[in-house]
This record gives structure tokens, sequence and C-alpha cells, in this order.
């Protein structure tokens, strides 16, 4: 690779990180009502602990160039104890410190179980079809947070402008991908995100509200909402979360694995060392109380679509979005790419991650009882994603933090329908 590639690479590896990293701090400071200081703060939290939990798994974890960023299985279990938490009367403070434990619970089992190796004898329960059906939903749940970021409104009406020219991003970055070569190719979503911020920036649609700080360095706050509130609904919520964090870097690792050449690394060491830095990263995470990020499946489909497989630019990417996250003058010139530029670039990238979806839900022959699972667990996954905020209100916590995720109830149904629905063999057939 020469000098000059390396540095598109680089970039684009760090554009793509930063992507990933604005939107969903920008929705749970809404749904918190955090101001805008606080909002920024949260961001800057947020752009280090990307830089530094996918160095870490690039280089001691699962060891392949995945990105981490915010996760969107998170944002649930907080957007739920939003609402929680007001049924049960706690401030919003309260309710973060409540998230804190979440999280620090959370990471200190991925910890003992990567550690232990443990997590090893939890394989068995992530077959193909449970992955397939854990990144199906995750990406339709992606893909409702990436339009309606597409979707901006002014004074109440639909701004028509900024939603096709975010259109026009995502159906560039598509043909470029598909039909362009060489640089017009790699490179698709960046220039797909540098047109679009031009265009929003020459259209006077470019964020108006921006604020940039004064202070030239600051370093990450240490529990800026106070210590972690502990209590039995969090952390029965946590422990249940965690067999849905493992899906997540399963589904990571053989996502990335069916776009990058192998090496001699077997599953299985990735794994462990995969959860065990994903628990390293939660226990972060909750120190400085951003949202938890995780290996993000969807890497898969920008690697594929760029051919970014070498891990030393991701690295360099890595070390740059630590840095930067250092000066709170240059976040907030970052954080005014547009929210409809990010979000059609990320759309792009869900189709890939469709397709792994998919290969890996027909890995195995679409009997009657696999077909049957998916579409059991499939169906009840996404249409709890429907249900209205108030539906399970008055039942039990542990029992709303379950039913108001429509990932978690998918993926954990095909996980025990998977285990306990076996297929017949030829011999039970003519035994019966």
């Amino acid at each position: 690779m020469n000098t000059e590639n390396k540095y598109l690479s680089t970039f684009q590896w760090f554009v793509y990180l930063l992507a990933n990293s604005i939107a969903l701090p920008i929705v749970i400071g809404n749904v918190f009502h955090l101001n805008g200081t606080e909002i920024a703060a949260l961001m800057q939290r947020t752009f280090f602990m990307v830089g530094l939990s996918s160095f870490l798994q690039a280089r001691f974890g699962h060891r392949y160039p995945i990105a981490d960023g915010p996760a969107g299985s998170w944002v649930s279990i907080f957007v739920i104890f939003a609402s929680i938490s007001v049924e049960q009367g706690l401030s919003i403070r309260e309710t973060l410190q409540t998230l804190e434990a979440g999280l620090f619970i959370a990471g200190l089992l991925l910890l003992f179980l990567g550690m232990t190796k443990w997590v090893r004898r939890l394989l068995f329960l992530f077959t193909p079809l449970v992955t397939g059906t854990f990144l199906f939903i995750l990406a339709i749940q992606l893909s409702g947070v990436f339009v309606n970021g597409m979707i901006t409104k002014q004074v109440g009406k639909l701004d028509s402008i900024s939603l096709l020219i975010a259109l026009f991003i995502f159906f560039l970055i598509i043909l470029l991908s598909a039909k362009g070569r060489g640089v017009w190719k790699n490179y698709a979503i960046l220039i797909g995100i540098l047109a679009g911020w031009i265009l929003f920036v020459l259209l006077g649609k470019g964020n108006k509200d921006m604020t940039i700080s004064s202070e030239v360095l600051k370093l990450p706050e240490i529990f800026p909402w106070g210590l972690p509130h502990f209590n039995g609904s969090i952390m029965f919520t946590a422990i249940l979360f965690t067999f849905l964090l493992i899906s997540n870097t399963i589904a990571a690792i053989s996502a990335a694995e069916g776009v990058i050449p192998k090496d001699n690394r077997s599953m299985q060491d990735r794994l462990s060392k995969g959860v065990a830095a994903g628990g390293l990263s939660h226990l972060l995470s909750s120190v400085f109380t951003t949202i938890a990020v995780v290996p993000l499946p969807a890497t898969a489909g920008f690697v594929k679509l760029t051919k970014q497989y070498r891990v030393f630019p991701f690295f360099i990417a890595c070390v740059i979005m630590i840095l930067i996250s250092l000066f709170p003058g240059i976040v907030g010139l970052l954080a005014s790419l547009p929210l409809p530029v990010a979000s059609a670039a990320l759309l792009a990238t869900l189709i890939e991650m469709l397709g792994i979806a998919i290969r890996s839900l027909t890995k195995q022959t679409l009997s009657d009882r696999n077909i049957t699972i998916i579409g059991v667990s499939l169906l009840l996954g996404v249409g709890t994603m429907f249900l209205s905020n108030d539906t399970f209100s008055g039942l039990p916590y542990i029992i709303q933090n379950i039913g108001k995720n429509g990932l978690l109830v998918g993926t954990f149904v095909a996980i025990i329908l998977e285990q306990f629905w076996k297929e017949k063999t030829a011999g039970d057939s003519i035994g019966s």
C-alpha cells in the first residue's frame, strides 16, 4: 500500500468511526433532556471510548479491524429506563447512576467469561440461525434509527431539501460501491460523506447551533453523574443483557470472517479475547459514563465496500480519535457533521450486514423447523419494536425491560426454540 492510499485509508476509517459516534449521544442527550454543554461532554467521552475500545479490540481482543461504536442495543435499555424512571419517581441523575451500574455489572461478567474462557462453553447457544436472527433484527432496528436521522424537521414540517441530500448520498454510495472502480469504489463512503457535508454547507443547511468550547484541552470526566447505583432490576437486566452482548461479539467476528482474509487464529480464541476486551470496555464506559461501545457487525459491510483489510491504518485512526477527543474545540467542529449525512452513509453499510444475516440464516437447510424458528423469532422480535411505550406499564420493571426490547425478545426466542426443538434424524423417524 503506497503512502497516499495509507493516508486515505486512515482518514476513511477515522470518518467511519466518527460517523458511528455522533448520532446516538445526541439521541440519548435528548431522551434525558441534557443541555448543550452536557451533550457536548457526552460526545467527547463517547469519541474517547470509541477510539480506545476499537484499539484495544484490534490489538488485544478479536484482532480484526472492526469499529467499536455506541451500542444500539444499549440505547434501547437507556430509553426504557428513562421511561420507567418517570413511573418510579426517580430523577434523571439517579436513572443515569443506575445505568452506570448496569454497564459495570455487564463489564465484570464479560471480563470474567472472557478471561476464564468460559464463554466458549456458551458458544453452542449461538448457532448460525441465532446469529443470523440477531443480525437481521439489529439491521432492522438500526435502519429505523438511521432513516429517522435522515429526516429533519423545521418548524414542525419535513425539511425536504435535507432529505433529498441524504437520499442522494445513500444512493451515491451504493452506486460507487457497485459500479465504481479503484479509488471511487474503495472510498465510496468517504466520498459520499464529504459530498453530502459540502452540499449541506453550500445550501445553508449546516449545524447553526454548533457551539465551540473555549477550553483548549480537557480530559474525560470520571463518573460525571455520580457513583453507580445498584438495584435488583438493573442487576437482572445486565445479567440477561450480557448474553445479547456475547451474541453481538460473535456476530461481529463472524461477519468479519466472511469478508476479511483468514489467518491461523481460531474463532474460539478471538471470541474469548474479544469478550474480555469488551468487558474492559464496558467497565470504562461505566467509569466515563458513556453509552457502552461494542464491536459493530455493520463494519463488515464497510470493509467489503472499501476493501480496507489492513489493521495498521485502523490503529492510526483509533489513536487520532482518542487524541481529538481531548480537544473540545475540535470535538465541537466534528460534531457539526450533519446528522442526515452520517445517517445516510451508515444506512448504506446495513445492506451488506443484512446480506450477511441472510447468508447466516440459510447456512442450514431451510427445513420446516428452521423456517418456523426464523419466522417466529423475527415476527416477535420485529413486532415488539412497534409496540407503544405504555404497553407494559404497570407490570414488574424486569418484564418491562425485556418486553420493550425487540432485539432481546427475538434473539432469546431463537435461542430457546433452537435448543429445545431438535430436528428428528432419519433413525428417529424409522424407530417411530
